[in-house]
């Protein structure tokens, strides 16, 4: 069965930040991620304590946290590859670093980052080989895994397919470099997902799903998404499935399609 993780930063939006993940709980699920939970790429130590607590006290594991990716609501999607945001890349690398040593995290998101006015690919390309081998070393000292993700919806985003991001993690050559495998954003850039799945389930370190078209829980749109997770375990992928889309009514119904008893692991051990 899967292991799913609620995305908090897309799900109990009517919340604020720190009362989310108890939320989570409340709802019957012992795992949450987010994207980068603060305002800047290097928050205070009390914002960090302020959220390291709110995942604790709620009895919850933190398996995954996007590193500072910008301003996501204008358009940002990541400072890897982005000249002069090196420094607060890395910022929010030690931060997230940190956190994860607190709470247990394993996966890190590195989103790529936009084509920007002013610099060539190659360049880009040449930042993000560095900053994605800092951030792979740095995540290892945890034992954690750093993955890419392709995405739909930004038009200068030049991750789009399974294949773009294994080529960038090719070039790193970092052991710890894997794929983020969002079926949603995979199949709306209309790659193949049982061929993504046939083919790259070994390399794939994180997986999330929203149905399409919409981006709404399972069952609203026409992503087979029961049939590709199962395809996901028949071929050896043991990790958290997390739960990244928008509802399509209010939160309280956002998890009916999932039975309570599903929602969590530790009643498979109680």
């Amino acid at each position: 069965m899967p292991r799913y993780t609620v995305n908090c930063s897309i799900l109990f939006t009517e919340l604020p930040i720190l009362l989310r993940p108890a939320a989570a709980a409340a709802a019957g699920f012992d795992a949450v991620e987010f994207w980068w939970p603060f305002q800047d790429a290097a928050p205070s130590d009390a914002e960090v304590d302020a959220f390291v607590t709110a995942v604790a006290d709620a009895g919850l594991t933190l398996t995954g946290l996007n590193f500072a990716a910008g301003e996501m609501a204008s358009g940002d999607r990541g400072l890897v590859s982005w000249p002069g945001r090196g420094a607060e890349f890395q910022d929010s690398v030690a931060i997230a670093v940190g956190i994860g040593g607190r709470l247990g995290t394993g996966v890190f998101n590195a989103l790529y980052g936009n084509r920007v006015d002013g610099a060539s690919p190659e360049e880009q390309d040449e930042l993000a080989t560095q900053n994605l081998a800092a951030a792979s070393a740095a995540a290892a000292e945890i034992g954690a895994t750093v993955v890419l993700e392709p995405l739909s919806g930004a038009s200068r985003y030049p991750l789009l397919t399974a294949a773009d991001a294994l080529a960038v993690a090719d070039r790193v050559g970092a052991p710890n470099l894997a794929l983020l495998a969002d079926l949603y954003h995979l199949a709306v850039n209309g790659e193949d997902l049982a061929e993504v799945i046939d083919r790259h389930t070994a390399r794939i370190g994180h997986v999330q799903i929203a149905d399409a078209p919409g981006r709404h829980e399972p069952g609203t749109g026409r992503i087979p998404l029961d049939r590709h997770l199962t395809a996901l375990d028949a071929a050896g992928y043991t990790g958290w499935v997390g739960l990244e889309y928008l509802p399509s009514t209010d939160s309280s119904a956002a998890f009916e399609w999932l039975p309570p008893e599903l929602r969590g692991t530790r009643k498979e051990h109680a």
